[in-house]
């Protein structure tokens, strides 16, 4: 290196050792500058940390408190008011006709059946005739009885011809008896050949077929009388003491209609297997066409008026089974408060709002948007 930088020319050197002392005089006042630069910065306190973001703007509201309707919920099935069956009481007769169908809405004495009474009009017919010859027969004894009677004080006639007149008028007075109850016998089965409705009413069921020859105690119909079905509610022993004969009751059926009723009777015996009892509810004859006998249904029994914690469906989230809301936990300096999310009890609900309980009544609630917050989220209010 020496050898080279000999045979260099001199101005040439005297170039480099200019240059070199410039950057050496640039590399002293670098660390220079950093050294203030570091001496500022430790004597600068430390800067205030930024504020989180508010990741959502909501509004606030408070919970309402409602005068609300007390309900009991409960299940049961749909049946008849009362199921009459209607059969017959003869035998040994054949079915020749058939009016009445499943479904068809009759009136009390409606003919809904009629068996082949040929032979008891005969009969009918028959009996008539002794009854006829029987009164006949006791008007001549009583002929004769009262002219022994006119000439028993005369002595003309013996005490044996008296009592003999008079017994023959008390037998066919006896046999004139039993022949007309006879012809009520004929009569009564004569009229037990046509079937009629025991009251207005809408046919349930139907065996009767035509040309089937009876047999006594027979069922050929059913009848719900007057149309009329209940709602056979369980309730729990604990529940039943709320409820009251006259109260109103909303049950909904398994088609998704709804029909209003009347608590008519409380059953008197709790169900020793079941422990519950059953509140019987009679529905309205203009809402029952769609309720069917049988049928399952769930409804609400109303037991009065009561006050009730509210908040409107949109704060309520309902996340992991649980129902949620926000509430503002506290407020931050820069103007952004953060939420708290807080488990609560849901109760009824109508018409948009929900019955609530584990919140004051002074919170303050995240009115909507809960389904994007999590709890301790930082957010902006606005009124």
């Amino acid at each position: 290196m020496n050898r080279f930088l000999e045979h260099l020319p001199v101005n040439l050197f005297r170039q480099r050792r200019s240059v070199a002392a410039i950057l050496a005089i640039f590399v002293v006042a670098s660390l220079g500058g950093y050294a203030l630069a570091s001496a500022d910065k430790k004597a600068d306190p430390a800067p205030e940390q930024v504020s989180a973001k508010a990741v959502l703007t909501v509004k606030l509201i408070k919970p309402t408190v409602m005068e609300w309707a007390q309900q009991i919920a409960a299940n049961g099935n749909v049946l008849a008011w009362q199921e009459s069956q209607i059969g017959t009481e003869i035998g040994g007769l054949r079915l020749v006709e058939v009016n009445a169908q499943v479904g068809d809405v009759v009136k009390k004495g409606q003919l809904l059946a009629r068996y082949n009474d040929e032979t008891l009009k005969a009969e009918v017919a028959q009996v008539k005739a002794s009854v006829e010859e029987a009164e006949a027969a006791l008007n001549e004894a009583r002929e004769n009885a009262n002219r022994v009677r006119q000439l028993g004080t005369s002595g003309s006639l013996s005490a044996q011809q008296i009592t003999q007149a008079m017994t023959q008028e008390r037998t066919a007075q006896a046999r004139a008896q039993s022949a007309k109850a006879q012809l009520t016998t004929a009569q009564v089965r004569l009229n037990q050949t046509r079937i009629v409705a025991p009251d207005d009413g809408v046919i349930s069921s139907r065996s009767a077929t035509l040309g089937a020859v009876s047999q006594p105690g027979q069922e050929l119909f059913r009848l719900v009388r007057k149309g009329r079905l209940e709602w056979q509610a369980e309730v729990t022993a604990s529940e039943s003491a709320r409820i009251a004969i006259g109260q109103q009751a909303t049950l909904t059926l398994a088609n998704g209609q709804i029909v209003h009723g009347t608590v008519r009777q409380i059953a008197p015996t709790v169900d020793t297997k079941t422990r519950n009892l059953i509140v019987y509810v009679d529905l309205k004859n203009d809402e029952q066409r769609s309720a069917k006998p049988g049928m399952f249904a769930k409804g609400q029994i109303a037991v009065g008026q009561g006050k009730a914690l509210t908040l409107p469906g949109s704060a309520v989230l309902l996340r992991d089974g649980f129902a949620n809301v926000f509430v503002i936990d506290s407020a931050a300096k820069s103007g952004a408060s953060k939420v708290k999310q807080v488990r609560v009890k849901l109760g009824r609900q109508a018409q948009g709002m929900m019955e609530v309980a584990g919140i004051a009544p002074d919170a303050q609630v995240v009115a909507a948007g809960a389904g994007f917050l999590a709890d301790g989220d930082t957010v902006r209010i606005v009124k």
